[in-house]
């Protein structure tokens, strides 16, 4: 049985959170990149950037531990509108990375109720997320009850372009 818990990541937990980012992002994502991620991890988990983001009261993030072990994170932008017709009602899930080991046993489940939790205790009406469509996790998302609604298209140069599509995917709470 696993035991799931999620810990609000503070400051004090910057270099915690940069090695499980740079280690769960890296077991599963840098196939993606014609430089082998490097590019990536340094815009979105370089010292300065997570200090950044830590600092904002809109994210809020979390350490995921199974069983103890430290196995990925969390981070939700708590007032973040899909549209302007969802202005204060739509909470955005933006990353739930996990380690490969802890990829397939349950942990992902666990998070997605975390933060349903979460976005009710604030009146969310709404979550939503971007998934690559090239992923296995959409899948995952929509087995969650999220459902598509949109498509997106990063414009990351440094990225193969066949791994740029994503879906935008909903829940409505």
């Amino acid at each position: 049985m696993n035991d799931i818990q999620l810990i609000p990541c503070t400051t004090q937990d910057l270099y915690t959170l940069q090695d499980i980012a740079i280690n769960a992002y890296g077991g599963h994502y840098l196939y993606l990149w014609y430089d082998g991620g490097a590019w990536y991890l340094e815009k979105s988990f370089s010292e300065s950037v997570l200090k950044q983001e830590l600092a904002d009261p809109n994210a809020a993030f979390f350490l995921i531990y199974s069983n103890e072990e430290l196995v990925g994170f969390l981070k939700l932008n708590i007032n973040k509108p899909i549209d302007k017709y969802t202005a204060g009602e739509a909470l955005e899930l933006e990353r739930i990375y996990l380690t490969k080991a802890a990829s397939g046993k349950g942990v992902g489940r666990e998070v997605i109720k975390f933060t349903k939790a979460y976005a009710a205790q604030r009146n969310k009406r709404i979550i939503w997320l971007k998934a690559m469509d090239s992923s296995r996790s959409v899948d995952f998302y929509e087995q969650n009850g999220f459902r598509k609604t949109g498509t997106y298209t990063l414009d990351f140069e440094q990225m193969k372009p066949e791994y740029r599509g994503m879906y935008v995917l909903q829940l409505e709470l």
